[in-house]
């Protein structure tokens, strides 16, 4: 069946109203009710949301395709819709969305849906194509450009039949699962279209799992991509080949990731804690900066919600005794600022020997920030509970190894019984003998920070600034975020300024690139600019990732150099924030009144407009690239 067969005038709308995405499918479905397609307009509305509710269909590119497969159909059908300026339909890139296809399929149409829905989405890959339908001046010429591009596809389809086939799949995993994870998924299957391999992509993003890898799925897979800087549940691969990179690979090296696993050109993967494993896998799966990133990216979300309730404290008077805003403060410092350490160290230890580390991690997390010296009224901090982490997490490794040899008999007693009490034991003697140590050595070390000042001062602003630019979400990002609560802990504010500020520069700075230097992006890029906008206003340092992905020798030296300017500014200001997250919203926060808040407003304005003049005098024009 040809889309075209589906596809009428009737059911095109060439500009669509919408400006939101309940409101596209509003219109669509209202569209088709109205070409005498539904039975039931509600219920199919309904179903299209059920779709919708179980993972996006905005493919990506300015694409979406929702669809459902209901009773409530009348005849199967298609509708066509165009928003000219855009609008956000929750798209895997991220970027807004202007093409939509709405796919309709009776009860009994035997999933014709999904294969036009296969069809449409290797046509839309083509940019010619969409360039087309963007462009499409009435009912007819859309018409006309689907029923152009399957004579073409028909006309090629001996040569497409002998493009390299495969079955593979993939897991995407970040450590804060909002724009890593989603980029590497659309990057991996975008790019096994173009190749004409078979794949499936599972993101373990923020708000959970989607797309689902079954056990059938398993099965029938050649190979699987783990691109993951996170962890990821590897049991259910045991004995298949399994590639494992860190999330930033499928971004960039997808094609080379798929061609590997075309081939099966990887190691099998041994689960049970078996030691069969390549040195290669071994160090990929277990290195220190997966189990470091596993903590942080469960702490992350008791320090936005705890920091930014203390935040709202203040404008509600916690100096004044205000009792709500002392409960605030409850909240969000003695309680979720409180589990910020264990947190971390127990998830640390949970990445290296899964749940049996848990709880000793915790333990020692506790230890080091309860166990006090006299003048430290933070314990180890940080420091401690990230050597609690590891200590906790090998201890429990060491421990599992030891009782291997025991009866099987005994097997159910070892998660319940021997596991807990002997890790969380060691654990705890171990962190008690050694936390008044690690309490002096935390101390002295953020007194040494607190005492910087002049240039010395400037120079650590510049650096922990040009962090948070140099991989935007990624490790080097990360470090420098986690420093700045670890001091925000520790009762210093400047630090965490400067991150926050730093990390607000590079979106906004490729907002105003895109808007000052339009011959120099794409159109998509410029719409991309134009989202990356609110994104750096609420410090989501990510919103730049398109751009440097795309382009990343122009981009990434310019955004470091805007964010270290912010960074250096800000420490020189003496800017001080108590809020660890929010960005815009928290600035009347900053310590000081209102002229420090504009000197902030200043170091933010200045590294964004640097970034965006160095970033517009690098690249090239679109006709001279």
């Amino acid at each position: 069946m040809k889309i075209t067969d589906l596809l009428t005038k009737e059911t095109i709308v060439l500009n669509m109203s919408a400006s939101s995405k309940p409101e596209a499918i509003d219109e669509l479905v209202g569209q088709l009710d109205r070409a005498g397609k539904l039975h039931d307009r509600d219920d199919f509305k309904q179903a299209i949301e059920a779709r919708e509710q179980q993972s996006t269909t905005g493919i990506g590119e300015g694409i979406a395709i929702p669809h459902a497969k209901t009773s409530a159909v009348k005849d199967p059908a298609i509708a066509f819709g165009r928003s000219q300026d855009g609008l956000n339909y929750e798209s895997l890139d991220g970027q807004p969305t202007n093409l939509f296809f709405m796919i309709a399929a009776s009860e009994g149409a035997n999933n014709t849906h999904l294969e036009t829905l296969s069809r449409l989405s290797s046509f839309l890959m083509d940019n010619k194509f969409r360039q087309q339908l963007e462009e499409a001046k009435t009912e007819e010429d859309v018409i006309e450009a689907i029923n152009e591009k399957e004579a073409e596809e028909e006309d090629h389809g001996e040569e497409t039949a002998d493009q390299p086939a495969g079955k593979i799949l993939a897991v995407t995993a970040c450590p804060t699962g909002i724009a890593h994870t989603f980029m590497a998924a659309d990057k991996l299957k975008a790019t096994a279209k173009e190749m004409g391999v078979n794949i499936k992509v599972q993101t373990n993003g923020s708000g959970g799992i989607k797309n689902r890898l079954t056990n059938e799925d398993i099965a029938e897979a050649d190979a699987i991509i783990v691109a993951a800087d996170t962890k990821v549940d590897m049991e259910p691969f045991n004995g298949k080949p399994v590639i494992e990179v860190p999330v930033a690979k499928a971004i960039h090296e997808p094609k080379e990731l798929i061609n590997k696993a075309v081939n099966k050109d990887a190691p099998v993967y041994q689960g049970g804690g078996s030691n069969k494993e390549s040195s290669q896998e071994k160090g990929q799966r277990k290195g220190v900066y997966k189990h470091l990133m596993n903590g942080v990216s469960n702490m992350l979300p008791f320090v936005v919600g705890g920091g930014i309730l203390i935040a709202i404290s203040f404008f509600f008077g916690i100096e004044s005794d205000n009792q709500f805003a002392q409960m605030l403060s409850t909240i969000g410092g003695d309680a979720a600022f409180f589990l910020l350490v264990p947190v971390l160290a127990g998830f640390i230890a949970m990445s290296i020997a899964d749940r049996p580390g848990f709880a000793p991690g915790m333990i020692g997390g506790f230890i080091a920030i309860t166990q006090t010296v006299e003048g430290a009224g933070n314990g180890s901090g940080f420091l401690g509970g990230l050597i609690a982490g590891f200590l906790a997490g090998y201890l429990t490794l060491l421990i599992k190894k030891w009782l291997e040899g025991l009866p099987a008999i005994l097997d159910g007693m070892k998660t319940v019984l021997f596991y807990p009490v002997l890790a969380i034991f060691g654990t705890g003697m171990i962190m008690l003998l050694i936390n008044p140590a690690l309490t002096s050595v935390y101390t002295a070390l953020f007194g040494f920070l607190e005492s910087m000042s002049g240039s010395n001062l400037a120079l650590l602003g510049l650096i922990v600034g040009g962090m948070m630019a140099v991989d935007m979400g990624g490790p080097v990002n990360k470090a420098a975020y986690t420093f700045g609560i670890a001091a925000l802990d520790a009762g210093n504010y400047t630090f965490i300024a400067a991150a926050m500020a730093g990390g607000m520069v590079p979106p906004l700075a490729m907002g105003l690139a895109t808007t000052l230097f339009k011959n120099k992006f794409t159109k998509q890029e410029r719409e991309t600019g134009k989202a990356a906008y609110p994104l750096g206003a609420f410090f989501i340092t990510e919103g730049a990732i398109p751009f440097a992905a795309a382009d990343p020798a122009r981009v990434i030296p310019s955004m470091v150099a805007g964010s270290a300017l912010t960074g250096m500014l800000t420490m020189l200001f003496g800017i001080g924030l108590r809020a660890p997250h929010g960005g815009i919203i928290v600035a009347p926060l900053v310590e000081g009144g209102v002229m420090q808040i504009v000197l902030y407003l200043v170091a933010i304005i200045a590294g964004t407009i640097l970034s965006a003049i160095v970033v517009g005098f690098l690249k090239k024009d679109l006709q001279k690239a």
